[in-house]
This record gives structure tokens, sequence and C-alpha cells, in this order.
């Protein structure tokens, strides 16, 4: 099948749902998924704010030494480090369970994420995460050198393309033309010299220099236009790229992010003599994705970590904080002091509810988009029928899809036999649509989940029991042109009297690394670690 064939394949793939399915065929099962988007709702909705406001403020005080909000990668990771060093604190977390966009989800006995799903091996810039990693034994030190768990680390196949009607190793598309490979080499070249300019991650221990400025200033498809990097499969598996990690294509991604996907990490290799598997570095997966790590720094906190609580307003005086917040569980106000407060949300979110937001803040707000995400997380009951080429891969992407493609939560069984698993498709959407996943109808998503997928596995109808949707309305920061160099951003990662930031939106995008280090850093300030 080429790609017209499956464009055609996917404006008249049969509806599966409801009455809309074959008589024989039980209607799909399944459900919203993840997340209370109407309780974080209730701070733009004036009146209802201020009467849970009013019952928060008659509550009775409960003081702690430090106050984090927000409880994903960054506040666990403040915690984490707070914790350690024997210090007096309580997380709140807005939703039931803590880990931000890095949660899981279980479905017919197996664990699948319902966000990040994998983190590379970390580099020498990020000592930080190589340590929680050992502490959590997913790696050890051996001879001056670390190993990583094999059942953690990615099995192979890893990666595969659906490309002209088969599959194929890797997510560069082949080809027979001279002048892609070309093209192809042009770029690895040009990643190399960026690497010499020196990108890391966290991206904050990198040098910045006029040329990272003006890489910065600039669409990533600007400069690739520039460079006379025109071919269309290598534009787009870039494209496909900036949308996989900033959720946005590469005309809307700066040319500092473009580049930063490969020069902070894995390179580029697009030579004839490299093979898919070489086009990443080893990383670490789970079936539930990243949730193993977030789940594992949250049990040991115990009733620290206060989850269900909407925060409404934040306050930050002489001798103390305030944060006045609403439990979901209990429907009543509460009212917290503490001696220091990190602010461990999304950016827009601290600038809604702290009383008097710094202008670092407001500025840094109104440069930094945030992308929508969609993931749907199917529960098959045999494995599907695959056309020619590669095998199923962990990471399986359909070339020229508007979607992002699928995980196979059940990659890391141990046991190789084929048998029911659940797959995770991912979708970045356009910051215009983020109003319709909102509204939409669950099963008006699951139609256009499905699509795609059917166009390439026929039998997926018969062989799927159930597809339960995340939707994410924020899900990370883009990092538009001008934003990861601004000053702004800059100046919220210096403590403000008695407040903290700490979140990934500092660093322009959303990667478990940048958030991590993030939390870390805060709770070291909190220690006296200026580092």
């Amino acid at each position: 099948m080429r790609r017209r064939e499956l464009l055609a394949a996917l404006g008249t793939a049969p509806a599966l749902l409801g009455g809309c399915a074959p008589r024989d065929r039980p209607p799909l099962a399944g459900a919203w998924v993840g997340a209370h988007a109407d309780r974080g709702h209730l701070l733009r909705e004036a009146g209802t704010r201020e009467r849970l406001l009013r019952a928060a403020r008659e509550a009775q005080a409960r003081r702690t030494g430090t106050l984090i909000v927000g409880g994903g990668v960054s506040g666990l990771a403040c915690a984490r480090r707070l914790a350690q060093a024997g210090r007096d604190f309580a997380l709140l977390e807005l939703e039931d369970e803590a880990g931000g966009n890095a949660r899981g989800h279980r479905m017919g006995g197996f664990g699948c994420p319902l966000g990040a799903h994998y983190l590379p091996t970390p580099g020498p810039q990020a000592p930080e995460v190589a340590q929680l990693l050992e502490e959590l034994g997913a790696s050890r030190r051996q001879a001056g050198r670390t190993v990583y768990e094999e059942r953690y680390l990615c099995h192979s196949p890893q990666e595969r393309l659906y490309f002209e009607g088969q599959w194929h190793e890797g997510l560069l598309p082949p080809t027979d033309s001279a002048r892609t490979r070309t093209q192809y080499q042009r770029f690895g070249q040009a990643v190399a010299r960026a690497q010499a300019l020196g990108f890391a991650m966290p991206s904050h221990r990198a040098p910045w220099s006029a040329e990272h400025a003006a890489l910065d200033a600039q669409p990533f498809a600007r400069w690739l236009d520039a460079q006379g990097l025109d071919d269309p499969a290598l534009r787009w598996y870039l494209d496909y790229c900036c949308r996989d990690d900033y959720g946005a294509g590469a005309g809307t991604v700066s040319a500092w992010a473009g580049l930063h996907y490969f020069a902070s990490r894995h390179g580029f290799h697009g030579g004839e003599s490299r093979t898919g598997d070489e086009e990443r570095e080893a990383v670490l997966t789970w079936p539930e994705g990243n949730a193993w790590l977030t789940g594992h720094m949250a049990r040991p906190l115990g009733d620290r970590l206060q989850a269900g609580r909407l925060v409404l307003q934040v306050a930050q005086g002489r001798h103390q904080v305030e944060v006045l917040a609403w439990n979901a569980s209990t429907q009543t106000g509460e009212r917290w002091l503490g001696q220091q407060l990190v602010m461990a949300t999304p950016l827009f979110i601290a600038a809604r509810v702290l009383d008097e937001a710094p202008a670092a803040l407001r500025e840094a707000v109104a440069l930094q988009p945030h992308a929508p995400w969609l993931v749907a997380n199917l529960q098959l009951a045999a494995p599907l029928l695959d056309r020619s080429g590669a095998s199923l891969s962990w990471d399986n992407v359909i070339y020229g899809s508007e979607q992002l493609g699928y995980v196979d939560a059940g990659h890391q069984r141990l046991d190789p036999t084929p048998g029911p698993t659940v797959l995770t498709a991912y979708w970045a959407l356009p910051v215009s649509q983020r109003g319709e996943l909102l509204t939409g109808s669950w099963d008006a998503w699951a139609r256009r989940v499905l699509a795609p997928l059917q166009a390439v596995h026929p039998d997926l109808p018969d062989k799927l029991q159930r597809m339960d949707l995340m939707r994410w309305g924020h899900a990370m920061s883009i990092p538009v042109p001008g934003l990861r160099g601004s000053a702004a951003l800059q100046a919220l990662q210096q403590p403000h009297g008695r407040l903290q930031f700490a979140h990934s939106d500092l660093a322009a995008y959303s990667v478990f690394e940048e958030a991590y280090i993030a939390g870390w850093r805060a709770a070291g300030h909190l220690l006296g670690d200026k580092a």
C-alpha cells in the first residue's frame, strides 16, 4: 500500500463504534481516563473559585517547613531530595495520583502509559538522573562503569516505519535516491557541527553563545530551507521528531530545538551503512512507561504527598507563605502555611494562582504555548497480523500520518510468546484543537484514532476489546523561536524571596531529565546547595 492508497483507506475506513459496528461485533468499550480537567478549570470560574477560597480561608492552618505545589516529575524530585535530607515538607497535587505527564494506567492486567514512555540512558551532564536510576535498581556500578538492568533496556526490535506498503527497521525513511542520501549525510554533518558548538541534556549545562541565540531566533523549517535541506523524506522525518519531542512541527519550533533533539543526545546517522536501531541510543522503558519512575519516587513520601488538592491561591508573606487549597475528596477547604514554597507546576498555572506573580513569570507565560496531546490505550485480545517487512517493534510509526504511531506495552515481557497486549497510540494535536479535544466525545476521538491504524492493520477491529483515552490539554511546552533564550526564563531559575520555580517549562520543552533536575536543583537551594 503506497501513501496514496493509505490516504484513500483512511477516508473509507468503516466506522467501528456503537450502532455502526457489524452485527456480530459488540460496540467498542472505553472511556476518558487519567485526569480531572474539571478540577483545574474551577480556577477559571470566578464565582466558584471565590466560594472555595472563602472555605479555605476559614480552615484551621496546617504548618510545614516547605510547601511544594505540583506532583509531576519536578515536584517529586524536589520532595525526594528534601526527604533524603530529613526536611519537613508537604506536596500538594491536583490529581489523585502523582506523576504529571508521566503517569500510567492498567488494562486487561497490563500496565500501559498515559504519557511519557521512555528515558534515554543519561549522559555525563545528568548525574542526578543516573543516581536516581541506581537508587531505584534500574542500574548498578560494575568495574567502574554503569550497567543497566536488561529487563528495563528496550528490547529489540526497537523501532520500525510503515513506508510504501511495508514495515522497515528504524524510523528514517529508506531510500534508493542518491539525492536523499546526500541530504541525510549533510544534515548529519550539520548536527556534528552543532555538537561541537555545545548542546547538553539538561540544556542549561551547555554554553549559550551568539550562535545558539541565532538558532533560537528562527523556526527550524526556515533554517533547513537556508541550508538547502528540502528532501521530502528528510523533512518528514525531522518534522516527525519535532512533533514527537515537542508537540509541534519543524515550522513551529526553533532551529535550536530542532538541532537540540539530535545534538544533545545521539547525533544523526543517515549514511548507507547505518541501520535503524543505530538512529537512537539505548533507552529504558517499562510497560507503564515513565510511571515506573514516578511511582517509585512517590511511594516513599507517604502522607507528605497530599493528592486531590486544587491549589486556589498562593501568597508570599514576610515571614511565611500561605497556600489556600480545596480537598476534592472531602470537599473542604484547606489552609497551609510554610517557610518556603516551590511552584512545581506549569508556569501558566503558577501565574494563575500566585497572589503577586513576578514580572518575569508573566513575560514567560506570554511567550510559551503548550501542546495538547491525545494518548490512546488499545487493549487487544490477540496479536495483530503484520504486513510484510520488519516485525512488531516497541515503537511503530506510519509514514505520512498526522498521528505519531504506537508503542507496544507488552514489548518488555520476558515471555516471547505472542498473546494479548495493549498498544499505546500518541497524537500531538495543533494548539487550535485544544477546545475540540476537551469538548469532543469519546467515541468521536476513538474513531479518529482508529482510522490510520486500521488502514495498516485491517484485523484490528476484530481483536480490539477496549480503548481508553487520555487527553492532555497542556501536555508540554513548545520551544518556539525566542523562548529558550528569553531573559524571563533565565530569571525564573533563581529564587524569588521564599518562592522558587521548578518545572520543565523553565527549559522551554518537556523531558524527564529537565524536569527531574529542575526539582533537584530547587531542593538544593533550600538545603544551601547553590550549584
